[in-house]
């Protein structure tokens, strides 16, 4: 037993059962049904997906990055990871949560209607957030902002009392710092 009477086993299957968010970017050959069966896979083993990003970022090579956000235990991410690399269209899988050189961002569309006081602490807001004014009329305005969840959901509870009335999110984008490729 351990100095606080904790068994050395028990603490290593806590350590395993301990959920953790992960964020995977998956290099796949851009072509029909691809999204959808890396989708099936992650989703057929009850994981929830909570973000998903896919563009071609390759024409030439002819290859899209999809990035997805998910939840759950060391043991079963390198499964979905050890998964998701058997597909055959999938040519590289990242996991993007591990690497310490890896910047993460997202964008939000933010629109809030309101007239007033509330307008002018709106644009302040704004400004603190470096939130752009994308779209302006009398009532209302739709800002865009840029930066991590954090920055995004904080400014978001921040606008809901101002006239927070709808919100068009893109998800997690990431790409590693430096000279270093994925």
């Amino acid at each position: 037993m351990m100095a606080d009477d904790t068994d050395p086993a028990e603490l290593d299957e806590r350590q395993v059962s301990v959920e953790r968010e992960a964020i995977l970017a998956a290099i796949v050959d851009n072509e029909p049904g691809v999204l959808a069966r890396v989708v099936g896979l992650v989703s057929a083993r009850g994981y929830n997906i909570e973000s998903l990003t896919v563009a071609e970022t390759d024409v030439e090579r002819h290859t899209s990055r999809i990035t997805l956000v998910t939840r759950g235990t060391s043991a079963k991410i390198e499964q979905i990871k050890a998964q998701l690399g058997r597909l055959v269209p999938v040519r590289r899988v990242i996991d993007v949560t591990v690497e310490k050189d890896a910047l993460e961002r997202e964008l939000a569309l933010v629109k809030v209607v309101n007239t007033g006081e509330q307008r002018v602490e709106s644009m302040r807001l704004a400004d603190i957030f470096r939130a752009r004014a994308l779209d302006t009329t009398h009532t209302s305005f739709v800002f865009e902002v840029t930066g991590a969840r954090e920055k995004i959901n904080a400014f978001i509870d921040l606008m809901r009392p101002l006239g927070l009335t709808e919100v068009s999110r893109t998800g997690v984008l990431s790409i590693r710092r430096g000279a270093r490729t994925d």
